[in-house]
């Protein structure tokens, strides 16, 4: 058989969505990807039991820590973002949440961005500390230099989102990498607005991907799921900062090898010690969903960006409308950076605008859409809204919500793949009056 299609690199994106890291002849030649619903798979041997549980065999016995359906998933994931390995979870807070706790260990710190997820954000302040790890907040995410101000001698890693939910800022990647790799730490990035067609953070210094894949990556609104994805090249032995990667490296050195482990060295850790220990493994089905997303990403993306635009355009000359967030405006203090990070300034199908009536205009607008769904979901073909502050954001202080560019008067938009002058004419009679 020819086809080799599953592990050529040189192939454009769209091809590699729909071929990487899948090889038919391991399947019985299966063109689609078979879902392997079974909790556990037959062992064989005495011999491959010790291989495949000194981890020296990359083989699936309990579906807790593998499923191979979920490793074409994760395989193609890879390709996609240009890392080395990926990892599926459970849930896109699954990912991040193990991710840093693969980092960091008790009496260590975290730097972050403000402008993130409520649900990041919580877990930064309510979870993390009851582990022992500290999170600092940068001071004003638009200026470089306050992530280095923010550093410590035990902080373990950089977090940003590469388009902040729901204010839509953007981080400069390239300058916020260079300060973490100067202070021997990994940058770790959602990615989850922009996904890998639009944006790939490793080419631009970012050590660690992570993604919501309930979102833009499945694309149907059918599937909770995480990934996490390791660029490769960072050195977790060389700068003593990572105790227990050294531990874990020197465990399995002799058995999953020293070559494996100097590419893949958090995913490895992070499966073995997170995913098996703490169960918050993908359903194959789950993982069949996601990639007949993937296999469209592209199309959908471009769709998604040009209603946007055309959306935010209607939007920003709109009396109604005090403000719009939206990278992709050239108004935006953030356009520049659209344009370095984002092909033809693309920066996304996410937006937030702020109502010149306040709380009660945003209220009416929610309750005189006809098209958008109220929904606290993004990245689906249906375009949706929601009130970030009695939602995603919900119970957080006023300064902290406002931080985050979340007022009363917010409404976050995603974007579908509808006709656009369709959505359109909704927000315009939703908006008469209010």
């Amino acid at each position: 058989m020819a086809y080799k299609a599953f592990e050529d690199k040189t192939l454009g994106f769209s091809t590699r969505q729909l071929h990487a890291g899948y090889d038919p002849s391991e399947h019985h030649l299966a063109k689609a990807v078979p879902i392997y619903q079974s909790a556990a798979f037959e062992i064989g041997s005495y011999e491959r039991s010790i291989r495949l549980f000194s981890y020296q065999e990359e083989g699936t016995s309990y579906v807790r820590f593998s499923n191979p359906t979920t490793t074409v998933l994760e395989r193609r994931v890879a390709s996609l973002e240009g890392g080395t390995a990926a990892i599926a979870m459970g849930s896109g807070m699954a990912a991040i949440s193990s991710a840093l706790l693969n980092l960091a260990s008790p009496g260590d710190n975290i730097v972050a961005s403000r402008t993130i997820y409520g649900g990041s954000d919580t877990f930064f302040k309510k979870l993390l500390p009851r582990y022992g790890v500290n999170v600092t907040f940068v001071a004003n995410e638009d200026d470089p230099e306050s992530f280095e101000a923010a550093l410590s001698e035990n902080t373990k890693a950089i977090f940003i989102e590469t388009i902040g939910n729901p204010l839509c800022n953007i981080i400069d990647i390239e300058r916020v990498a260079k300060i973490a790799h100067a202070h021997n730490i990994p940058l770790v990035v959602d990615n989850t607005f922009a996904t890998p067609y639009l944006l790939r953070p490793f080419e631009y210094g970012a050590d660690i991907v992570c993604y919501s894949a309930t979102k833009y990556l499945n694309g149907h609104g059918n599937s909770i799921a995480g990934i996490c994805v390791e660029k490769g090249d960072f050195d977790w032995l060389g700068n003593g900062k990572y105790p227990y990667m050294e531990t874990f490296y020197e465990e399995h050195k002799n058995t999953i090898g020293e070559e494996t482990l100097g590419r893949e060295l958090f995913t490895k850790k992070m499966r073995i010690e997170y995913l098996t220990e703490l169960g918050a493994h993908i359903s194959p089905q789950t993982s069949f969903y996601l990639m007949q997303g993937i296999e469209t990403l592209s199309l959908r993306m471009d769709r998604h960006v040009r209603n946007a635009l055309e959306v935010a355009k209607f939007l920003e000359g709109h009396a109604a409308v005090k403000e719009v967030s939206y990278p992709g405006l050239p108004s935006s203090k953030y356009f520049e950076l659209a344009k370095k990070y984002f092909p033809g300034g693309r920066a996304g199908a996410i937006m937030s605008l702020r109502m010149n009536g306040g709380l009660e205009a945003a209220k009416r607008v929610l309750d005189r859409v006809r098209l958008f769904d109220y929904m606290v979901n993004v990245g689906d073909a249906k375009s949706m809204i929601v009130h970030p502050a009695t939602s995603t954001n919900f119970g957080q202080l006023k300064e902290v919500s406002e931080a985050a560019g979340v007022y009363e008067d917010t409404l976050r938009l995603s974007i579908g793949c509808e006709d656009a002058e369709d959505l359109i004419a909704d927000l315009e009679q939703a908006l008469k009056q209010s």
